[in-house]
Order: C-alpha cells, then structure tokens, then sequence
C-alpha cells in the first residue's frame, strides 16, 4: 500500500506538500488548543507545547508555500521538510523522555502516535525524493 502511495507522490510531489501542510495544521491544532485546554489529561508542560505547536504551524506554512508557489526542483524542497520531520520527531521523543514524570499514558500515547505518523511520511517523502 506504502509502495503505490509513494508511485502515485512520484507523479504528482505537490500533493505531498499539501497533505505534509494538512498534517502541520492538525498538529499544531491538537498542540496548540486541544492539549492545552485539556493539560490535565495529558500531562505536558505548557510551555513545551507552544514550541512544538509553533514549529509544527513553521512547517505548515513551509508546505503550503511549496504546495503553492513550487513549479519545479521538487527533490530538494521534499528533502528539506522530510529532515525537518525526522528532526521534529527526535525532538519529540527527547521531550517526551525529559518530561515523562509529568506526562501521563494519553499524553505518551498521544507523542508516540504523533512520532509514528509522522515517521511514515518521513519515509515517504524520502522515498519520493529519491526517484524524482
């Protein structure tokens, strides 16, 4: 399924950025309003959440643009958002370690789910980015 997916970005890599945006929004959302509001149940301190929300809406407007205004030269653009990932995901995980005394089983289950999709797109865009 993974492997049709990655064929049908690889003829047509602006599609990508949009569900690459999509998902940055949605992140930044649930960082931004839903765990904020529901701080109890999750456990993670506010200000972590604000940076990470933060990054996540850098990336989507990163993905919109390209989504946008991108008419070529696809290859590095999707390599630079796909590092950004990767390296949002580490990030994640060390806050998740730092601060797992305060987090409580929604809010690990919640970083790891995040971690996991965005580990995905992480290897599709990679994929991707090397055939094209």
């Amino acid at each position: 399924m993974i492997k049709k997916l990655i064929t049908q970005l690889t003829q047509n890599p602006r599609t990508l950025f949009l569900a690459d945006s999509a998902g940055a929004l949605l992140s930044a959302f649930f960082l931004f309003v839903v765990l904020k509001n529901f701080n109890a149940y999750f456990g993670t301190p506010e200000t972590i959440l604000n940076y990470l929300s933060a990054i996540a809406a850098c990336f989507c407007i990163y993905s919109a643009t390209c989504f946008l205004f991108l008419k070529g030269n696809w290859t590095l653009y999707i390599r630079v958002i796909s590092i950004a990932n990767l390296l949002y995901c580490i990030l994640t995980l060390c806050l998740l370690i730092i601060y797992l005394p305060l987090h409580t089983y929604l809010g690990i289950i919640y970083f790891l789910a995040e971690i996991a999709v965005i580990g995905v797109l992480v290897y599709i865009e990679l994929n991707v980015a090397a055939v094209i």
